[in-house]
């Protein structure tokens, strides 16, 4: 069991949750956070180098943080982790 930071290593591995991202999930990110026509024109994204729509590059990385806190949040999360909930907890 991980109890401090100290306790990981490089190579570890940790079994995540699992997230879908759909056309839809692109263009209301993109809309609200990235509005480029690579990523809300699909006519528009034809002519780029993607040659097609593409997803803001801060969507995935939206993505990977909540999968991070979903898995730092669970029971065998280390102490640091669970102070730092628990201080969020109350603001």
């Amino acid at each position: 069991m991980i109890e401090w930071f100290d306790d990981l290593a490089l190579g570890m591995r940790f079994k995540s949750g699992e997230i879908s991202v759909t056309k839809e999930d692109i263009l209301r990110f993109a809309a609200e956070f990235d509005p480029q026509p690579f990523h809300l024109d699909e006519a528009a994204a034809e002519k780029t180098i993607f040659k097609g729509l593409a997803a803001s590059g801060w969507h995935p990385a939206e993505k990977l943080d909540a999968l991070l806190w979903s898995l730092l949040k669970s029971r065998d999360a280390i102490p640091a982790v669970r102070s730092i909930r628990a201080v969020l907890a109350r603001t």
